[in-house]
């Protein structure tokens, strides 16, 4: 083994960048609910890029490692120290066998990731390390990491040095609010004019209630919906439709009040109606955002969200161009 978990900090997972193929028989996408920040994670030390790393959520974890190793952490400002000495987040430090990496106290978002040379090693499952709770599914033993826990660490295949960072102007930092682009949905006839209109006009707030499973946001003017005679199967709320499948992203509004959007470990389908989805561009913002953050809904075309996709894809490519240059 690699590393010993002297302390899990809140909530530390094992992550990937996900199982795709099986939201169809209820099995989530689960991986890292930034794939931006675990992919450059993953960089900095010379991994793949869907190499499995930890996503720390709000508090770190204090890990001692048994073997050399290169670390880099992105994602949320989690700073973190080597034996007390503070290193910089987004860039790649050495922590030698025997050692102890800590964090001090969260500056910034909510999600950090702790990528290490030759990737966090716990079974496939699926095709995938990713831990699903919910299904005691993947990671290690399939739930969040506890004290006495011991990770083992695959073989670095590309040598990297100590120091290697990406600069500031192409990092994907958290913010203090956050617009969050929304594609209207199948279900946006299902309410009046006048609520489509105050839904992408008010501020929202992040509820306490924000997790892997889905984001509920709070504050704005409840919706108001089309008069109809409810269908068969569907229940009595004028939010509830016959059961349907949920897309990742989709923004449920139980009782018309709170928009949930459903994220990396959601269900794949239920009885609420959807106003829409966040584009996939947006999806990791999301989960840096913080309880309590303001948010905005903006309403976008299919023009706009394929644009913000190409976008978040033409940003990768940069990354990754300026982290070849410093190998």
């Amino acid at each position: 083994m690699a590393i010993k978990v002297l302390s899990p900090g809140l909530s530390t997972t094992v992550q990937d960048l996900g199982r795709p193929g099986y939201y169809h028989l209820g099995i989530p996408l689960s991986g890292g609910m930034d794939r931006f920040a675990l992919r450059v994670a993953n960089m900095l030390v010379g991994n793949d890029e869907g190499a499995a790393v930890l996503e720390a959520v709000f508090m770190g974890p204090e890990l001692e490692f048994t073997t050399d190793a290169m670390v880099a952490i992105t994602g949320a400002e989690l700073p973190p120290k080597v034996d007390g000495a503070v290193h910089a987040t987004w860039t790649s430090f050495r922590v030698k066998a025997g050692q102890k990496l800590a964090f001090d106290y969260l500056q910034k978002g909510a999600r950090a990731y702790i990528a290490v040379s030759g990737g966090i090693d716990v079974p496939l499952v699926l095709g995938s390390r990713s831990t699903y709770t919910l299904g005691a599914l993947g990671g290690y033993k399939g739930r969040k990491l506890e004290a006495g826990d011991e990770l083992a660490v695959g073989q670095p295949t590309t040598p990297i040095k100590a120091g290697r960072s990406l600069s500031a102007d192409l990092r994907r930092a958290p913010g203090a609010s956050a617009e969050l682009r929304v594609l209207p949905g199948l279900y946006w006839h299902r309410i009046t004019d006048e609520a489509g209109r105050n839904f992408f006009d008010d501020t929202w707030k992040v509820a306490p209630e924000a997790d892997r499973i889905g984001y509920r946001f709070k504050g704005g003017r409840p919706l108001a919906f089309v008069p109809r005679k409810q269908p068969f199967g569907a229940g009595s709320d004028p939010s509830n439709i016959v059961d349907a499948c949920y897309p990742y992203g989709s923004i449920q509004v139980p009782g018309g009040t709170e928009p949930i959007v459903l994220h990396r470990d959601a269900v794949s389908g239920g009885g609420y109606f959807m106003v829409g989805a966040v584009v996939s561009a947006d999806m990791d913002l999301i989960g840096q955002l913080q309880p309590h953050t303001q948010a905005r809904f903006v309403k976008v075309d299919m023009d706009g969200a394929l644009a913000a996709r190409r976008d978040r894809a033409a940003l990768l490519g940069r990354v990754r161009t300026a982290l070849t240059r410093e190998q």
